[in-house]
């Protein structure tokens, strides 16, 4: 099997994932201190046995925070996994390990700061 081919493999199953646990946390996990999380990225180990999901927070409710909900998620690692065993057809479901995506932050961020070297620029004109 070519490099290519291992890739796309690792890509297909990496989207499936994300598909399935997206489901999985909207409609099987009921626990609140999730909140509302989006799967921003699966990455997958190129021996499939490990990934690690990347999820943003929507920070509606100021009461769950983000690391509560990062905590909650990888407590429920075992039961999600237990369940995409059951729905996809896999030989080796990886093992499951949530992280905070700080992208989102960052880019917000970063806008913020262009967005006042403009305002800065246009009032010096």
């Amino acid at each position: 099997m070519g490099i290519s081919q291992e890739y796309s493999r690792t890509q297909r199953v990496a989207e499936q994932l994300q598909r399935e646990l997206a489901a999985l946390i909207q409609f099987d996990i009921q626990d609140p201190r999730i909140g509302m999380v989006t799967i921003s990225r699966v990455k997958l180990s190129r021996d499939l046995s490990h990934a690690q999901i990347l999820v943003t927070v929507l920070d509606d409710n100021k009461l769950i925070t983000s690391e509560q909900s990062i905590k909650a998620l990888n407590n429920a690692a075992r039961f999600m996994r237990t369940q995409l065993a059951q729905r996809m057809n896999m030989r080796i479901v990886p093992n499951l390990r949530f992280c905070y995506d700080s992208s989102l932050r960052q880019g917000n961020y970063i806008s913020d700061l262009i967005d006042q070297a403009r305002a800065t620029d246009s009032n010096q004109s």
